[in-house]
């Protein structure tokens, strides 16, 4: 039986999910608005770490035309939802493979999601990326969900699978796993992003690190305030994660075990600093929006931060984190 996916964003991770449902003998369609990439993708195919796939379909967004019956993965950065979600008509055949939580997602019916702990990064105007960082795809039901649609999450993910790109954990519920990612990416992406870093860089600054450590401990909070369960996302799960935050000298300890498996990733909120678009009302808005009377201060700064580069144009500098940090301590200090 031939299968199809369209694919909606050739980026890091929609180029990744794309060749390895073409390895599994998928017909796939590549969806993106910037017509350099599709371009790209038309003449040469598209690549993961220097091996060409080119059994794929590359077409613009503004010429697509959405299926009705036939699966469909997002892959696009959560402010870009909008003009996508319009065009779907069924919602069954959706799985969003994205970060952070969208309000307008969220309202939606689909059955099923996806969560990527990969990083893999994407060249701007090629369909070309390069998996920097080992990980897995969790994906699983988000509601109640009927046997044809467990039937076809299963078959999808034992496609993906088979791309042997990365691992594929199927599970019962994904919310767990998107709390757990969030936890993770609200502290990790505002924080590299504004310091103009890469992740390993959290472990290494002292005031990065004491940044990252404190909106981490935040971000726990926030959640479990909120009565949410959380899973394991990499070795430990987030409540080992916070004991070992809250035992003296251990971070810094583990911060140098986990060092050379961030080295050299990037932070993909990173490219759109400065513009007028972020994914940290996504992040960190979403956690503010949870916490509702819960203290979130470390967010709100962070959201503030992020707002100001992005307002006037600022370019990524580790003077953004020391300026956070005046404000904090300000604050505790009235």
């Amino acid at each position: 039986m031939n299968h199809t996916a369209h694919i909606l964003g050739a980026g890091g991770i929609g180029i990744a999910a794309g060749v390895c449902l073409t390895r599994a003998g998928w017909n796939v369609t590549m969806v993106d608005s910037n017509a350099k990439k599709i371009e790209a993708g038309k003449r040469g195919g598209m690549s993961v770490d220097g091996q060409m796939e080119t059994r794929a379909k590359f077409i613009l967004f503004q010429e697509w035309s959405p299926p009705t019956n036939e699966t469909i993965l997002l892959c696009v950065k959560t402010f870009d939802n909008g003009p996508v979600l319009q065009r779907i008509a069924n919602m069954e055949h959706l799985v969003p493979i994205q970060n952070g939580f969208d309000p307008q997602l969220e309202l939606l019916h689909h059955p099923a999601e996806a969560i990527a702990s990969f990083v893999s990064e994407c060249d701007a105007d090629r369909p070309a990326t390069r998996i920097t960082r080992a990980g897995a795809l969790h994906i699983g039901a988000r509601q109640d969900m009927t046997e044809a649609n467990q039937e076809r999450i299963h078959t999808l993910a034992s496609a993906l699978a088979g791309g042997n790109l990365f691992a594929v954990e199927s599970v019962a519920n994904i919310r767990p796993f998107k709390a757990t990612k969030l936890m993770y990416n609200a502290a990790i992406s505002p924080l590299a992003a504004s310091a103009g870093v890469d992740n390993a860089q959290l472990l290494i600054d002292p005031l990065a690190q004491k940044m990252f450590f404190a909106l981490l401990r935040e971000n726990y909070s926030i959640l479990k305030n909120a009565g949410l369960e959380m899973q394991t996302i990499g070795p430990f799960h987030p409540d080992t994660v916070m004991r070992i935050l809250r035992t003296p000298m251990l971070p810094k300890i583990m911060g140098v075990f986990f060092r050379p498996s961030l080295r050299g990733t990037y932070c993909s909120m990173s490219p759109d600093m400065g513009s007028s678009r972020t994914e940290v009302d996504a992040y960190n808005g979403h956690l503010i929006r949870l916490a509702a009377d819960f203290p979130c201060p470390i967010n709100r700064g962070v959201v503030a931060m992020v707002e100001k580069i992005s307002r006037e144009r600022l370019a990524p500098s580790h003077s953004h984190l020391r300026e956070l940090a005046a404000t904090l301590a300000r604050g505790v200090r009235s």
